[in-house]
C-alpha cells in the first residue's frame, strides 16, 4: 500500500509538471504542438526502453497497441489544445472528462462507495471550481473538443492501467508503440512547425521524466488504486500545478488558492482514502 501510495504521489506531480512543461513549450512560441508532441513521446519511449533493457526483465517491452493508441490519442489533442486555452479551462476540461469515464467505469465495475466518499469527492470538486471558475471564459471550441479528446482518451490509458502486472514494461511498450504515430503527425505538419533549443529541451523533460517515469510509476499504483480512487486522486492536478506556478513563476498567493488548495487536497486524501477502504483486500 505504501509503494502505491508513493508512486501515485509521484506521479500526480509529474502530471502537474507535464502541465507546466507543455504550457512553457507552447505559449512562449518555442515549439509548434506537432513537434513538441512528438520529441515528448520519442524521448519517453527511449529513456523507459534503456530502462527496462538495464533491468533485463523481459527481452523486449510489454504494453499494448490499444494502450498505445490511447496514449496517442491523448498526447496530440492535449498538445493543440494548450495552443489556444487558458490554464484553468484545460484543466477543467481535461480533469472533467477524466472523471467522467473514470467514474463511471468503476461504477460499471462493481467499486464501492458511501457518503463519505461522496463527501470527500464533492469537497474536492468544491474547491477545483473555486480555483478554476473565477478565470474561466468561453473556449474556443476547437481546442475545447480536442481537451476533452484528450480528457477521455487518457482515462482510456488509465483503465488499461489496472491490469498491468509490469509498469516499467508496459509502459515502456506503449511509449514505443505510440512514437512512430507522433512522428507522423510531426512529419505531416513539418512545413508548419518552429523548434529552438529551449522548445526541445521542454519536450524531451516532459517526455523523459514527467510523462515516462511519471507513467511508469501511475501504472504502479493503479492496480491497487481502483478506477474511482484514481479518478479522485487526479483532481489535485491543478492545484499542484497552480501552486507550482507560485514557486517557479513568482505567481501570487491568493487566499482563494489556500482555500482552494486545502478543499482539493483534503477532498481527494478523504474520497481516495476511503475508496481504498471499501476495494477488497488482495
Amino acid at each position: 500500500m505504501k509503494r502505491a501510495a508513493a508512486a501515485a504521489g509521484f506521479a500526480l506531480l509529474c502530471f502537474a509538471a507535464n502541465s507546466v512543461l507543455c504550457r512553457m513549450a507552447l505559449r512562449s512560441a518555442h515549439i509548434d504542438p506537432a513537434s513538441f508532441t512528438a520529441i515528448r513521446l520519442v524521448s519517453g519511449a527511449v529513456t523507459l526502453w534503456l530502462l527496462v533493457q538495464l533491468g533485463r526483465r523481459r527481452p523486449s517491452p510489454g504494453g499494448s497497441w490499444w494502450s498505445a493508441l490511447a496514449l496517442l490519442a491523448y498526447a496530440i489533442p492535449f498538445s493543440f489544445a494548450y495552443v489556444g486555452l487558458t490554464t484553468g479551462t484545460g484543466a477543467l476540461l481535461l480533469f472533467g472528462a477524466v472523471q467522467v469515464v473514470m467514474l463511471a467505469a468503476g461504477f460499471h465495475s462493481g467499486e464501492r462507495i458511501d457518503r463519505l466518499l461522496v463527501l470527500g469527492w464533492l469537497t474536492a470538486v468544491a474547491g477545483l471550481i473555486l480555483l478554476l471558475l473565477p478565470g474561466i471564459a468561453a473556449p474556443p471550441s476547437r481546442e475545447a473538443c480536442f481537451m476533452l479528446v484528450a480528457g477521455v482518451a487518457w482515462a482510456v490509458y488509465s483503465l488499461h492501467g489496472r491490469r498491468s502486472t509490469d509498469a516499467l514494461g508496459d509502459t515502456a511498450g506503449n511509449f514505443v508503440r505510440s512514437a512512430p504515430g507522433a512522428l507522423l503527425v510531426g512529419a505531416l505538419l513539418f512545413k508548419r512547425g518552429s523548434t529552438d533549443p529551449a522548445g526541445v529541451l521542454l519536450a524531451a523533460l516532459s517526455g523523459a521524466v514527467a510523462s515516462g517515469l511519471g507513467y511508469a510509476a501511475w501504472y504502479t499504483a493503479l492496480p491497487r488504486l481502483g478506477a474511482i480512487a484514481a479518478a479522485n486522486a487526479q483532481l489535485s492536478v491543478p492545484v499542484v500545478a497552480a501552486l507550482a506556478g507560485v514557486a517557479l513563476f513568482d505567481e501570487p498567493i491568493t487566499g482563494r488558492l489556500v482555500a482552494a488548495a486545502v478543499l482539493v487536497l483534503g477532498g481527494t486524501a478523504l474520497a481516495v482514502r476511503r475508496s481504498l477502504a471499501l476495494r477488497p483486500a488482495r
